[in-house]
């Protein structure tokens, strides 16, 4: 198992000057971190790029290492140019860059079990995630599973009571001003305990 790209592929970047020969760019974490800088899961990008969805899973954690047609994929899915998947993400200056979101704005995205509402939305290539959710769901077996995905989460209770499932902790029951921070690829899920719909807001990071 590798994480760094073949010889032949370096040589690719190495050639239309976008690397340097001496540090190699990750290509599994260079990946992951333009598939969700554009705000996709892992099914979205697999889609956009016409790869199976396990394959993508494989060249983001290092577990293969993707032939050049499968670059050309996921470069075209990506919107970039081969080359670009070896480019170091750059570190901008500070711009100040700002984003305000009123009460009862926001971009809502109504899950079965959770009714989200993306904050900031108006701002591209976030390195976290803020959502403000109503939780609908009152039992594990609302869920088709655990939920888990890249990155750490933070939750902090707004209104209601709600208990927080984890895949290898016990339940914890928690109220308005309660939080958690936690390893996001690990499972986990939220209930309501109160009779109307709690209120959380979420933190995801995207690095």
């Amino acid at each position: 198992m590798t994480r760094n790209p073949e010889p032949s592929l370096l040589k690719i970047a190495r050639d239309a000057g976008t690397t340097e020969a001496a540090q190699p760019v990750d290509l599994s974490a260079r990946v992951r971190a333009l598939r969700k800088a554009r705000g996709w899961t892992l099914e979205q990008a697999a889609q956009a790029a016409g790869l199976a969805r396990s394959t993508l899973s494989k060249i983001e954690n290092g577990q293969m290492s993707p032939t050049y047609d499968a670059l050309k994929k996921l470069a075209l899915g990506l919107g970039i140019s081969v080359p670009q998947l070896f480019t170091p993400p750059e570190r901008p200056a500070a711009s100040g860059r700002m984003a305000i979101t009123r009460v009862d704005d926001g971009l809502a995205q109504p899950t079965p079990t959770y009714d989200h509402r993306l904050l900031a939305g108006q701002l591209s290539q976030k390195r976290m995630l803020p959502y403000q959710a109503r939780v609908r769901a009152r039992d594990m077996a609302d869920f088709d599973g655990w939920v888990r995905h890249g990155g750490e989460e933070f939750l902090y209770v707004l209104t209601g009571e709600i208990r927080l499932f984890t895949e290898f902790y016990a339940p914890v029951d928690m109220r308005r001003g309660d939080s958690a921070y936690y390893d996001a690829t690990m499972g986990h899920n939220v209930v309501s305990l109160s009779r109307e719909d709690a209120q959380i807001l979420w933190v995801t990071s995207l690095d």
